[in-house]
């Protein structure tokens, strides 16, 4: 495939999803996959449990999308970070990719932010690509949209001479991130640059006492999420500087920053603090004490202490960036 401006140049992909790997807010939520019956309703189960994942995966996007609306001026201001490594270690910005591009939060902050660029958004989830795709479409910007339905953890198929690659808390997800690392240093042309995103695991909203008959009931809910995660999602919380230089990168970059929102009554933050804490509810089944997954139920059912409703919250999110370059002198 080719396009009027430079894109990574981008082949048709065969590979099947394999879930949605971009940012999951809250984690612990990841979608199970159970085995399907092989009796005469096979058919249909299987359309209902496709009809379940993509609903489950349209309350994922809709929650990153509240997040980039909450924290889009630190999502701005990383993208002029990245924009100044990158203009001086690749010229210029044409040819982007944003690995695990999900519902294309950073797809559009990309465009915006490189206005003569084009963007290949990989995802391993259709659905997930499918929406992005609508959204580009809606807002003009679809021919400088290009989605490849792929794992990017084993290969990023006719992606090559990447200009920039942008991964948004989808690293830790990959079984293997040196592998991962190397296909990312094969698809940039020497002198890109990649920029990694991650978060410290779910966003807190609330204060010890917030919950007074539970105090510090979100501290054991985040504890319990650690150890799901030490389970299944071993590489969150990586040291992605150590990563990035053993996989050949020159580190340009390593920031950390500790942000705190006090938004207004009735904000999205309201809505975002539901999704995140609704997210991770079935996941803290039998990893934290009955009493608090009431309390925790009692922030998300509706009632007067339902989060949607309350004047208190405060939002707190740890996030770390990583800017590296393939190094001009790497050869192809």
């Amino acid at each position: 495939m080719t396009h009027p401006t430079p894109a990574p140049h981008v082949s048709p992909a065969h590979s099947q999803p394999h879930g949605h790997r971009a940012h999951e807010i809250g984690h612990g939520a990841h979608g199970s996959h159970g085995h399907h019956s092989h009796g005469h309703n096979t058919h249909a189960q299987e359309s209902h449990g496709t009809h379940a994942h993509e609903h489950e995966q349209d309350g994922l996007a809709e929650l990153l999308d509240l997040d980039a609306e909450l924290f889009a001026p630190y999502l701005a201001a990383s993208m002029r970070r990245i924009a100044e490594v990158a203009e001086v270690a690749a010229g210029d910005v044409k040819r982007i990719v944003d690995l695990g591009a999900g519902s294309g939060t950073g797809t559009f902050a990309l465009l915006k932010q490189f206005p003569s660029a084009q963007v290949t958004a990989v995802d391993s989830s259709a659905h997930m690509l499918e929406r992005l795709t609508r959204t580009a479409a809606a807002r003009n910007l679809d021919p400088r949209v290009h989605p490849l339905e792929a794992d990017a953890g084993t290969s990023l198929p006719g992606v090559t001479d990447a200009d920039l690659v942008w991964a948004s808390a989808s690293l830790h997800h990959m079984d293997d991130p040196a592998a991962t690392l190397d296909v990312i240093f094969k698809a940039l042309r020497p002198g890109g640059v990649l920029a990694v995103a991650e978060l410290d695991g779910m966003p807190r909203f609330l204060a010890d006492d917030a919950v007074p008959e539970r105090p510090g009931l979100e501290g054991r809910c985040r504890e319990a999420l650690t150890t799901l995660h030490d389970e299944g999602v071993p590489h969150m919380g990586a040291d992605w500087g150590a990563l990035l230089t053993s996989a050949g990168f020159t580190l340009e970059e390593e920031r950390t920053e500790s942000l705190e929102l006090r938004p207004e009554a009735d904000s999205s933050a309201g809505l975002y603090a539901h999704g995140t804490l609704s997210r991770i509810r079935g996941a803290l089944v039998g990893r934290i004490d009955p009493a608090d997954l009431e309390a925790l139920d009692a922030l998300v059912n509706g009632g007067p202490a339902d989060v949607r409703h309350r004047d208190d919250l405060v939002v707190r999110s740890t996030r770390q960036l990583w800017i590296a370059r393939r190094p001009t002198d790497s050869g192809s």
